[in-house]
């Protein structure tokens, strides 16, 4: 298990045994972020990317999903705002720290907010069910405690002075995260922290595997795939480290785009040129034929994204029909986490459920006035077919009538 999830367990299962020990740990901000702070920020922004963007907001017959470009430029920008915010409240912990009658350690005013901001952090994997992202408010709320804990301990504040010393961290972090809203806003990004009653961490649900059970489904982490991604993190950041101290602008604008990689997953791979996936949409699908097409590459700070959709409509009925290559993100869309869920009443369904190596995402109105059914398969590629007065089966054969084993064997071009 990596030194990341064993450093969450603790400070989470027994943080007054912790903080102690994570006191008396040499540390430097360097160290403090890389790797702890820099993987679970890109978790929480990666978990919310997949929500609300592949998975989408909504439910019960409606859905919103946020543009892939849009939703890719917006985890970005939070992951980087967060990492900032980390280090903000940190001053604001340090300055502090003697009007409570603590004493200022830059250091450990870092580690308190760094280690004691892991619940909030990993209340971001409830985005990927963005219907509990009120469960991510929970997490925030556990942080605070973490937090609380953790001043007389780091600053050496009276106890009876840390509940104080808390809550006008709390109004600052408030502040602060208002400020990460409105800017992440500003680049289209959506915030996705939240909670619900009733949440069980598991144990491990297969071999390096940490499991979540909420009420409304269930999400898996592979440990071993996070302890990977923490090692990427780490030698890019250290990467760009290097790069911003030589001075060199061109080396640290690469290492920047390195990070940007470690974040994707592996490495800023080509993407199937959307002209490609448009020729695998057919003219028509049974009676319906189609009206018309767009076909789109994008790309935002080194990551390609490509996509192609068609419109297909006869006799008051349509289908929208889409492929999406989701290029460099594709191993985090499709490995960090398993999402199951199953919802039902006397006029819908939705329920997500795994399809071998492949995720199956069906939300339909019993009346047959909408319906979704969305496949994620294994090498990171999106195929939905979103239609209205048509039965379930109709979506589902659409999507299927692509050949989704041929759409899961398709290579980029050669760079």
């Amino acid at each position: 298990m990596s030194a990341i999830v064993q450093r969450a367990k603790e400070i989470l299962l027994d943080p007054k045994g912790t903080w102690p020990r994570i006191e008396a740990e040499p540390a430097t901000a360097q160290s403090i972020y890389v790797p702890y702070v820099v993987a679970l920020a890109a978790l929480a922004a990666v978990c919310g990317f997949i929500g609300l963007s592949i998975v989408g907001v909504g439910g019960f017959g409606m859905s919103f999903r946020v543009p892939i470009l849009t939703g890719l430029v917006g985890m970005i920008v939070r992951f980087v705002l967060s990492l900032v915010m980390v280090f903000v409240i940190a001053l604001i912990v340090d300055a502090l720290a003697p009007t409570f009658g603590g004493q200022k350690n830059p250091i450990n005013a870092l580690k308190v907010v760094a280690y004691g901001s892991t619940a909030g952090f990993l209340g971001g994997v409830f985005s990927l069910l963005p219907s509990l992202s009120i469960l991510g408010l929970l997490a925030a709320l556990y942080s605070i405690y973490l937090v609380y804990t953790g001043l007389p301990v780091l600053m050496k504040c009276p106890q009876d002075k840390a509940l104080a010393y808390t809550a006008v961290l709390i109004v600052c972090g408030i502040v602060a995260g208002v400020i990460l809203g409105t800017v992440s806003s500003l680049f289209g990004g959506m915030g996705t922290m939240g909670m619900h009653r009733g949440v069980g961490m598991g144990g491990a649900s297969g071999p390096g595997e940490v499991a979540i059970k909420t009420p409304g489904g269930e999400i898996k982490i592979d440990t071993a795939k996070m302890e990977a991604f923490s090692k990427r993190m780490e030698a890019a950041a250290k990467q760009a480290e290097a790069a911003q101290a030589s001075g060199d602008a061109q080396a640290a604008a690469k290492a920047g785009a390195g990070v940007v990689a470690a974040i994707a997953g592996s490495v800023q791979r080509p993407v199937v040129p959307a002209a490609d996936l448009k020729a695998l949409l057919p003219a028509s699908l049974g009676a319906l034929n189609r009206e018309s097409f767009e076909a789109e590459n994008n790309g935002a700070m080194g990551l390609a994204i490509s996509s192609a959709k068609a419109r297909y409509a006869g006799d008051g009925k349509s289908v929208d029909l889409s492929i999406t290559d989701t290029g460099g993100l594709a191993s985090v869309v499709a490995a960090w986490a398993n999402v199951t869920s199953e919802r039902e009443d006397g006029r819908h369904i939705e329920k997500t459920y795994k399809q071998g190596e492949r995720t199956v995402h069906e939300n339909y109105r019993k009346d047959g006035s909408h319906g979704e059914y969305t496949v994620l398969l294994a090498n990171g590629m999106v195929v939905e077919a979103e239609g209205s007065g048509l039965p379930p089966a109709t979506l589902k054969a659409a999507v299927e009538g692509l050949d989704l084993g041929r759409i899961e064997a398709l290579k980029p071009p050669a760079k």
